[in-house]
């Protein structure tokens, strides 16, 4: 059989010692609401918020119950309401068209090109549908958001940024999140910080994010928030804002704000391991990676590659194989969805034509975590396997 890995794919690392130690201070003071303080204390997740604003160079930033959270929060803000068509990736996970159906809009969904970015062309075709457009930066593959953002805003059309996978991430040195009106991130245990569940909104426009902190309920206590607009900006908005409370509290922005600190160097450790996969499978016959242009300054924390124009039954043999040697890959072109890998095709609340060029994209994608709790070595083995299977599969010698 050769090879056997026999690594956790979705293991991540302990958290970092400064986490612990700030989780055990805030329980053992008891103060987990973000608004429950005393005299003179900031509360965590003010100050989480403060450095995530800082880190990102975003005028405001609001901490959330989740990443899903803070992408329903950042539509309503941007004053999508029930029926409105929505623009967003056909490429993408169930969270993000979830939340558009969530508010009571309708998914118009974009095509995915062999990159995995959002197809230029197709949305260039479809601005005229739409209003808004939830860009996923999906599995961390950045598409050129110059040219975007001029169709955008030649079109009149409001970006908000999906970034669950660009934490840390940037187009030609402008970070995710910052093009847009508004940017979502994610927490959750799988992203590149981790608090189980959680997530954060930033923006420069100072009546989206009013509108956000009211949303997210703050109880007219919005004047504890260090990263939010000033009180001006929440004068008339207080009155009309419904609260749909979705607070992070002060134990989840404990344990963030040190894996905040050292996201920099916790993202060249993902793009190490990135890069170790990358050569171990730049040359194999029938495999294509992703192109990943110059301006794109990534975080890798999974690997895709494409099987294109595979026979279905060959894709699932290697996806079997590969099982079988202990390498967990996921397919997104699989019949039936199989845990986070549902497509467009698959969310019949939010029906939408046959896209042939995207179908072929996802008949062939294949998708693998790569945590921080592997080697390099690892890496090079999960690279050595998958190449052998393939070419087992392929009756290469």
């Amino acid at each position: 059989m050769g090879e056997v890995f026999t690594g956790n794919f979705t293991q991540q690392e302990k958290l970092p010692d400064a986490a612990l130690a700030a989780a055990d201070a805030v329980l053992r003071h008891g103060r987990l609401h973000r608004y429950n303080t005393v005299d003179g204390e900031i509360a965590e997740t003010a100050l989480l918020e403060e450095e995530f604003a800082a880190s990102t160079g975003a005028s405001y930033a609001l901490a959330v119950a989740s990443g899903g959270y803070a992408l329903g929060c950042a539509l309503r803000a941007c004053g999508v309401k029930p029926g409105d068509p929505v623009l967003t990736n056909a490429f993408t996970l169930a969270p993000v068209p979830g939340a558009i159906a969530g508010v009571g809009a309708i998914p118009v969904f974009v095509g995915v090109t062999e990159s995995l970015v959002i197809d230029m062309d197709d949305l260039a075709a479809k601005m005229g549908q739409a209003k808004i457009l939830l860009l996923s930066h999906m599995r961390g593959h950045i598409c050129d958001m110059d040219r975007l953002m001029r169709l955008c805003d030649g079109a009149g059309v409001t970006v908000i940024e999906d970034c669950a996978h660009t934490m840390g991430a940037a187009w030609n040195g402008c970070p995710t999140g910052r093009w847009g009106r508004m940017g979502c991130f994610s927490t959750q245990t799988y992203k590149h910080i981790n608090s189980g569940e959680g997530g954060l909104l930033i923006s420069d426009d100072a009546e989206a994010m009013a509108r956000a902190v009211l949303l997210s309920g703050s109880y007219i206590m919005y004047g504890s928030h260090r990263a939010a607009p000033p009180p001006e900006a929440f004068a008339d908005l207080r009155f009309e804002v419904p609260n749909v409370s979705g607070r992070m509290d002060n134990l989840r922005a404990a344990i963030l704000r040190p894996q905040l600190k050292a996201l920099k160097r916790q993202a060249g450790r993902w793009n190490d391991r990135y890069a170790k996969m990358t050569a171990g499978l730049a040359d194999v016959p029938g495999l294509t990676l992703p192109v990943r242009p110059p301006k794109e300054q990534f975080v890798a924390s999974s690997f895709q590659f494409l099987l294109l124009d595979w026979a279905a039954v060959d894709v699932a043999a290697v996806v079997t194989g590969c099982a079988a040697r202990g390498v967990e890959l996921k397919w997104f072109g699989a019949a039936e969805p199989v845990g986070f890998t549902s497509r467009y095709d698959s969310w019949r609340y939010a029906p939408g034509a046959v896209m042939p060029g995207t179908d072929r994209v996802l008949a062939g994608l294949l998708d693998m975590r790569l945590p921080l709790t592997f080697s390099l070595d690892d890496c090079a083995m999960i690279a050595r396997i998958i190449r052998d299977v393939v070419h087992n599969v392929r009756g290469v010698t």
